[in-house]
């Protein structure tokens, strides 16, 4: 479970898919059991079906985790959203200590299995059609025979999410003054920050 108090917690599913689609490249979490957790990183695709979201992805075939799963059997999926250092001198007041910001959201779900090749040329052409539109055309040109030895790398999988939850950690706990003072700091930091700026103006509780 994820520790999460209360004025981090986001309820909106709509900003927990704009976070997942925009950050896609996930961690996945199984097999704990009292013992070691196994872990892979792997992009997944977003797919609402009805009120059902289903998270589409694939591991290499050689990779251990996927063997351990049985159907159904619940894998966590956490995407991570941007982050960034927040210093105490952003703070109008003094007396506060470093901390860092961050977004992220964990999809708890039931996992499928799929090792035919038709589910492999599902989730292999929604994410190509997700970040790389013109490959998908090259894609299709490739002789059969080639595509289905690339295939016969890797398994795919579907993931039948159960639960998110949704942690945007944005100063939504200090005092207007504070709050300004971290937003200005992220608006003039990197790419990761600047990002956060955008979640914390959506977010920033009223004046």
């Amino acid at each position: 479970m994820l520790y999460q108090p209360p004025h981090f917690s986001v309820g909106d599913r709509d900003l927990a898919l704009e976070l997942m689609r925009r950050h896609p490249l996930a961690t996945l979490v199984s097999g704990a059991d009292g013992g070691e957790p196994v872990v892979s990183h792997a992009p997944l695709f977003v797919c609402i079906d009805g009120e059902r979201l289903v998270l589409l992805g694939h591991l290499a075939k050689p990779n251990p985790q996927w063997k351990q799963w049985r159907d159904g059997e619940r894998v966590l999926a956490i995407f991570h959203g941007p982050d960034a250092y927040v210093s105490p001198f952003c703070y109008a007041t003094k007396e506060a200590v470093p901390t860092w910001n961050y977004a992220v959201v964990h999809a708890v779900g039931a996992v499928t299995l799929s090792h035919d090749s038709e589910a492999k040329e599902r989730v292999l052409k929604a994410l190509i059609d997700a970040h790389d539109v013109p490959y998908r055309a090259r894609w299709d040109e490739l002789e059969v025979e080639w595509r289905e030895k690339m295939k016969g790398g890797i398994v795919a999988f579907d993931l039948a999410v159960a639960r998110l939850d949704v942690k945007f950690k944005v100063s939504q706990n200090r005092n207007e003054a504070d709050r300004s003072g971290v937003l200005r700091a992220m608006q003039g930091g990197d790419a990761r920050a600047r990002e956060l700026a955008e979640w914390m103006q959506r977010l920033m509780p009223p004046a």
